[in-house]
């Protein structure tokens, strides 16, 4: 590609990404030491600080073009270095813009501006260095990759090629340099596996040690060091070497690793992981021409397919709907919190304690009905602080000070001067009123009372107290520490100072609350347990265990729906799915067959062997009945999204939620489901399930698929085809 069809290429491109912040490359001459002459450093910088990490848009690679230029047509140039601004060398490509392609030449377009600048900094006639001084994902770390050079920051975070979560692969070069530079079977985990598990990252240290950086120096005088380092590369001083890459059967060997990695993890559900598997088993014979050629055609390809857009779409409800949540009152309503209380002492309670240790430090006070019970649960708060402390995650002198603020009751008046008290007791309405009642003696008018339930009614909860505007759902998910999501449910009487305060402390917490109006089983719970009764019923009526469990397989969902009722407890599904069936009626069935579970103690419809596979033992097969009409997994697969997709339209039309939107965000933050799937609402509506069951889809078009091509946009005036 020629200089005027490039620019061609990034000014077409330009018109499509609009309101792209742009990265600038700033150029200035710095005098290599060891006498190493005069080099070039392009610093790429948006003009933001760190919460605004540099992308690489349309605009910004022109920009970045454009310096390469000037400075490699510089004879006095020895040497050319790119760098960032503080924190951050790069956070890929800018992705906005994707939503707006609709024709293939233009994705095909995205793909070849990125190899035609980047190739520069391989094929310039001077050394080029990346000093990598911070954040590096994606297409930022393939700029790196492209240099002859890179240096790392012992301060950097988040080195990453994070494309495969997204359902992407490294589309700007990543998917052959990588394995060319450190080998296939760490290119596999850093392509695929890491980014599958929950976008795994590197440090500074740990991608010099993979291989990824020659050197590594200390964040204080990274700069300086950099320099010096290419200044003794430049003069010879200093020699990089590299080891020999095996390009024997263990390329093969690593690659197959990956394939059936990503079979676990997404199920064929995501083509992206395979795409990127199919370019590093090529790359092993590959040229970069042909290699580029190949990532050219399959970035095209899922930028013009359902599963990326999906994937984007639940990147961008991740990075912005999540943090300001539909509905939300006016932040300044929100009154402070200074000491909370927890009732209860067991498991949930303890984990929602120690979260308020830690996000909050303040006083918690846990209570429970005996001392012996608030002893326990004091016992495992600080066994829990004392394992944060030797993992390094805790100070010894902040663990002393969290040990110092928490303390255990029995008595409620000692919740006096708490500002939020939180029960966490049995899941029966009739306990949890009680809790409420007896509180209310005790706690000041203003003092947020909040509910941890997953099922039952807030408003309920709230009837015949003096306060029942102050009553608030707080519904945190297991395990508390990791999963995001938590669920603020608005009864009926609840007001907006309470539904402020606890989005504030939902913030202070960490958390991605979304705002929920009161309802059987709310969101999460209410989904997975009519995905859950739709598979069991299968079973009732015949179906295989394993066949009907196996039947939503190609969702790629992080556990089947066994596994998840196994991970939960048949005891706990089983009283959401009673009271489900009282609230909703018989969409939401009770199974005779997990009530003789529970009733004989069986762990689920699963026994595992000591491999951790599961398996339906004699024992159990011998507590069910079941009856003769079983169906195929395709049939399961086709009742279960019939189901959800009904639930979703009804739980819109009931307004448990603002928007589609919410409902993809709760499953993604709460039921760990993964983002190239977007959710649910994307899958159903690309599958026809949603205008089957629901007469329309539940999406805007374009939004998390392809727009459709207006006449205009079909053949727009001048364009070059």
């Amino acid at each position: 590609m020629n200089a005027a069809e490039l620019d061609q290429l990034i000014a077409e491109a330009a018109a499509v990404a609009e309101g792209e912040v742009v990265t600038y490359a700033r150029s200035r001459d710095v005098a290599l030491p060891h006498s190493g002459g005069t080099a070039v450093l392009i610093t790429l910088d948006n003009g933001q600080d760190h919460r605004r990490p540099n992308t690489l848009g349309p605009r910004g690679l022109g920009e970045l073009n454009r310096a390469l230029d000037a400075a490699l047509a510089r004879p006095e140039v020895v040497a050319l270095a790119v760098t960032g601004k503080p924190y951050v060398l790069a956070a890929g490509a800018d992705l906005s813009a994707i939503a707006r392609i609709t024709r293939r030449d233009q994705a095909l377009a995205i793909a070849r501006i990125g190899h035609a600048v980047f190739d520069k900094l391989h094929t310039a006639s001077v050394p080029t260095f990346a000093f990598v001084n911070g954040l590096a994902l994606g297409g930022g770390l393939e700029l790196a990759l492209h240099c002859s050079y890179r240096t790392v920051s012992t301060g950097a975070a988040g080195i990453a090629l994070p494309e495969c979560y997204l359902g992407m692969f490294p589309a700007w070069g990543g998917a052959f340099l990588v394995p060319n530079l450190i080998g296939a079977d760490r290119a596999v985990t850093l392509i695929v596996e890491n980014a599958l598990s929950q976008n795994v990252m590197l440090s500074g240290p740990q991608a010099h040690r993979t291989g990824l950086a020659d050197a590594v120096f200390d964040a204080a005088d990274f700069l300086e060091r950099s320099l010096d380092w290419a200044g003794r590369v430049v003069t010879g001083s200093t020699v990089v070497t590299r080891p020999e890459i095996d390009r024997g059967p263990a390329w093969d060997a690593a690659v197959a690793r990956g394939r059936a990695f990503a079979d676990r993890k997404v199920a064929g559900a995501a083509p992206g992981p395979y795409r990127a598997l199919d370019l590093i088993a090529a790359a092993r014979t590959a040229d970069r021409t042909q290699a580029y050629a190949a990532e050219d055609e399959g970035l095209a390809d899922l930028i013009m397919g359902p599963e990326l857009r999906a994937g984007l779409y639940a990147f961008d409800l991740v990075r912005r709907r999540a943090r300001k949540p539909a509905g939300a009152p006016d932040p300044a309503l929100a009154r402070p919190v200074a000491e909370v209380g927890v009732v209860g002492a067991g498991l949930m309670a303890g984990q929602l304690a120690l979260l308020f240790l830690r996000r909050l430090e303040v006083p918690v006070v846990i209570a429970d009905l005996d001392q012996a019970r608030v002893d326990k649960g004091l016992g495992w708060l600080r066994k829990e602080i004392d394992g944060l402390v030797a993992k390094g995650r805790l100070s010894p002198d902040r663990a002393n000070r969290l040990r110092g603020l928490v303390s255990g009751t029995t008595d409620l008046a000692d919740f006096a001067r708490c500002d939020l008290v939180i029960e966490a007791v049995f899941e029966e309405l009739g306990v949890k009123q009680r809790v409420f009642a007896d509180l209310e003696q005790h706690v000041s008018p203003t003092c947020l009372l909040a509910t941890n339930t997953s099922a039952l009614s807030v408003t309920a909860m709230a009837a015949g107290l003096e306060h029942p505007e102050r009553v608030v759902g707080m519904h945190f998910f297991n395990p508390v520490a990791v999963l995001p999501l938590l669920e603020v449910v608005r009864g009926e009487d609840t007001d907006e100072a309470a539904v402020a305060t606890a989005l504030a402390v939902a913030k202070s917490l960490k958390k991605n609350a979304v705002l929920v109006k009161n309802a059987p089983a709310f969101v999460v719970n209410r989904l997975l347990l009519r995905l859950m009764g739709e598979v069991t019923a299968a079973v009732d009526e015949g179906t295989p265990i394993e066949v009907a469990d196996s039947a939503v397989r190609e969702l790629g969902l992080p556990m089947s729906p066994f596994a998840l009722l196994q991970l939960v407890g048949p005891g706990v599904a089983l009283h959401v799915a009673r009271t489900l069936h009282d609230e909703l009626g018989e969409r939401f069935g009770v199974s005779p067959n997990l009530a003789r579970l529970v009733e004989h103690q069986r762990p689920g419809f699963y026994d595992w062997t000591a491999e951790g596979r599961p398996y339906v033992s004699a024992e159990t097969q011998a507590l069910l009945t079941v009856g003769d009409h079983p169906s195929t997994a395709e049939q399961v697969r086709d009742r279960a999204l019939d189901a959800l997709a009904q639930e979703i339209g009804l739980m819109l039309t009931e307004g448990v939620v603002a928007a589609p939107m919410d409902i993809d965000l709760c499953l993604i933050l709460g039921a760990g489901w993964p983002l190239h799937l977007g959710g649910i609402t994307p899958y159903l509506d690309r599958a026809g399930v949603s205008e089957r069951v629901l007469g329309r889809r539940l999406l805007p078009p374009g939004v998390a698929s392809v727009l459709p091509e207006t006449p205009a946009a079909a053949q727009p005036e001048g364009a070059a085809r």
